[in-house]
């Protein structure tokens, strides 16, 4: 899987995908993951690629421009097929069944806005889909990328130590994860439920099941009917 983040603030990434399981899967080869500097590529002599909005109102947009050349440039390092992401609180809303189908994919593209967003006419040109990561505005698209990232680099190959590790977690499955516990066996007066000490696996899975649908029938009734529907 290589994925590439085009954004103002390579660095802010960098920071992040350089420590813990995503950085050490770029160590070992597991996973590519490039950032790329859109200010590289503006022609515009200041550095800019902003400009005020046509029609007026508050803050700048980002130029088409240095975007669509910064794309072109990436694309044009490899042959592997890219797919491109405007991550954009207009856009569908991430899902665990949205992170599988990405995690097919050999190539992609991450898109970061900033500022009011960017010029509608390139994203026209160039953007696939468009993904929010929820119903709310951050003040760019630097964390719904490293966001995206984190959920897709996570289910390739060699990047946690067994499919299992991510099959058995919260709404892989549509389903909510069991309570974990961990010693000391009791804590605070309070033990860890006897069915985990027993020994006996299949009473354990049983637990667990059964506290998946519980605390996902709690807590997200949304997803507990379209579990119970077969959805």
């Amino acid at each position: 899987m290589q994925i590439e983040i085009a954004t103002l603030f390579p660095e802010m990434c960098e920071a992040v995908l350089s420590t813990s399981i995503i950085g050490r899967a770029r160590t070992k080869g597991a996973l590519t993951v490039n950032c790329h500097q859109i200010r590289g590529y503006t022609t515009d002599r200041h550095n800019r690629v902003d400009d005020s909005p046509f029609g007026g109102g508050m803050g700048m947009v980002m130029q088409a421009q240095p975007v669509y050349d910064c794309w072109n440039a990436v694309r044009a390092q490899s042959e592997v097929p890219m797919h491109t992401i405007y991550l954009s609180p207009k856009g569908k809303t991430l899902t665990q069944q949205k992170v599988r189908e990405l995690a097919e994919l050999p190539r992609l593209f991450l898109l970061c806005g900033h500022y009011e967003g960017i010029d509608q006419r390139v994203l026209d040109k160039i953007v696939d889909e468009e993904i929010s990561i929820g119903d709310y505005v951050v003040t760019g698209g630097e964390l719904p990328a490293l966001v995206l990232t984190d959920a897709v680099a996570r289910m390739c190959e060699n990047v946690l130590p067994s499919p299992d590790a991510y099959m058995d977690e919260s709404h892989f499955s549509g389903l909510l994860e069991y309570p974990q516990y961990t010693r000391p066996e009791i804590w605070e007066g309070e033990a860890v439920p006897p069915v985990l000490l027993s020994g006996h696996h299949k009473n354990i899975a049983a637990w667990r099941a059964k506290e998946s649908q519980r605390i996902t029938k709690e807590r997200r009734p949304d997803l507990w009917a379209k579990w119970s529907n077969g959805d």
